[in-house]
């Protein structure tokens, strides 16, 4: 069992790992974080996007209440992502084997595109969707603002910026 300390240093090292995935880091991958992307927020029909409240106001997440974020990298509605390699592994995909679905209050538009890994990745108001690796539970919050590149999206699906 961790201590305060070592869930502290645990997290530390986490998020040292995911702001060098996507910051242009040429350090060796360490052993990929767990994929919060594999099963979370599916139905029967597919993915489903749901609003919750968060310090930044509502924000959409998955039926699991994990946080999805988009990226500036990726251009809206230009139908791919720029996210791979490290990157991936830090910023999963929010991926569906069917449509995905818009819960209550999302009000953006919901769509897919195919994903670097080539899974289908779902997207909101064209911007593909992504989890953070460093978010262990629902509700967390703490891809916000990564890299100021990083940010939750509103339920019409516009960037939250800080």
């Amino acid at each position: 069992m961790f201590t305060k300390i070592g869930r502290a240093a645990a997290m530390a090292a986490l998020l040292t790992l995911a702001l060098s995935g996507c910051a242009g880091g040429t350090s060796e991958p360490a052993d990929p974080a767990p994929d919060p992307g594999d099963g979370y927020g599916m139905t029967e029909e597919g993915a489903q996007l749901m609003v919750a409240d968060s310090e930044f106001g509502e924000i959409v997440v998955d039926a699991e209440g994990m946080t999805v974020y988009m990226f500036d990298s990726d251009t809206q509605g230009a139908g791919e992502s720029t996210c791979e390699g490290q990157c991936a592994t830090n910023w999963p995909a929010v991926t569906t084997d069917g449509d995905p679905v818009a819960g209550d209050g999302v009000t953006g538009e919901l769509g897919t595109i195919t994903g670097v890994d080539g899974s289908t990745q779902v997207t909101l108001n064209g911007w593909p969707l992504y989890y953070f690796a460093g978010d262990a539970a629902a509700g967390d919050v703490a891809g916000q603002g990564v890299n100021d590149v990083w940010w939750v999206l509103s339920p019409d699906g516009e960037r939250m910026a800080e």
